[in-house]
C-alpha cells in the first residue's frame, strides 16, 4: 500500500483554515538555495533540479537498485523558506526581486546517505551540473511552529499572517524566525489562483 504523506501525517499536512500550535520533527530533505522573483526562470530551474533529486528517489526501484527499507510513496510537495534581503526589507513597497529563499522537498525516512549520492548520479544526467552542484541533503527539524491553510494568491498571504501574528501574541508565544516557511499542496501551473492551497508556518517559543 502506498505511503501517502497527506494521510499518515496529517497533523502536518491536514492544518486548519485558522492557526493552530504544532510539534514538527526533523525530517530530512533535498534543498536549493536562491534570490529573486518566484515567478522566473531560475525559481524554475531550481525547482526542476529537486524534482530531479526526489523522483530519482522514487523511481530507482525501477532502474535496478532497491535501497533498504524502500515502500511506495507519495513525492512530498515542495516546500520554501522566504526572506527578504536588506536592501528589501528597507524598501517601502514588496520587490519580489529582493526575495531571498530556501526550496526543499522532504524525502522517505529510508533514506540514506548512499540514496542520496545516488540520487544526485541520476539526476546529474538530466540537469545543469553547475545548479545542482548548489542543491544540497540536510536535516531540519523546525519544532514548536504555528501553522495555518491559506486559500487563493500567494500576494493575499499577508491577511493570513496577520492572523497567525495575533494568534502567537493571544497564546504568550514569539516567533524564532522572521522567515516564514510556505508548503505548496497546489501545483500553481494547474489550479485555478482561487483554489490555491499553501500552508504557512513560524516557527515559534514560549515566552519567558
Amino acid at each position: 500500500m502506498k505511503y501517502e504523506w497527506k494521510k499518515e501525517e496529517k497533523e502536518i499536512y491536514s492544518p486548519g483554515k485558522t492557526p493552530s500550535l504544532v510539534q514538527i520533527p526533523s525530517a530530512k530533505y533535498f534543498s536549493i538555495k536562491g534570490k529573486g522573483d518566484p515567478n522566473g526562470d531560475d525559481f524554475a530551474k531550481r525547482v526542476s533540479v529537486l524534482y530531479s533529486l526526489a523522483y530519482a528517489v522514487r523511481m530507482m526501484p525501477k532502474k535496478g537498485f532497491t535501497p533498504e527499507g524502500y515502500f511506495e510513496y507519495t513525492v512530498y510537495p515542495l516546500e520554501g523558506v522566504w526572506d527578504l534581503s536588506e536592501e528589501g526589507k528597507k524598501s517601502n513597497k514588496l520587490d519580489k526581486d529582493q526575495f531571498i529563499y530556501k526550496i526543499s522537498i522532504k524525502q522517505p525516512s529510508f533514506i540514506t546517505q548512499d540514496v542520496v549520492n545516488r540520487a544526485f548520479e541520476i539526476a546529474r544526467k538530466k540537469e545543469d551540473a553547475e545548479l545542482l552542484s548548489q542543491a544540497f541533503y540536510e536535516e531540519v527539524e523546525d519544532g514548536l511552529s504555528v501553522q495555518m491553510l491559506h486559500i487563493g494568491s500567494y500576494d493575499n498571504e499577508p491577511a493570513s499572517f496577520s492572523l497567525m501574528k495575533d494568534y502567537i501574541n493571544n497564546h504568550n508565544l514569539e516567533i524564532r524566525e522572521q522567515a516564514h516557511k510556505e508548503i505548496y499542496l497546489s501545483d500553481a501551473r494547474k489550479t485555478e489562483t482561487e483554489k490555491l492551497q499553501t500552508i504557512l508556518r513560524y516557527k515559534v517559543q514560549r515566552k519567558n
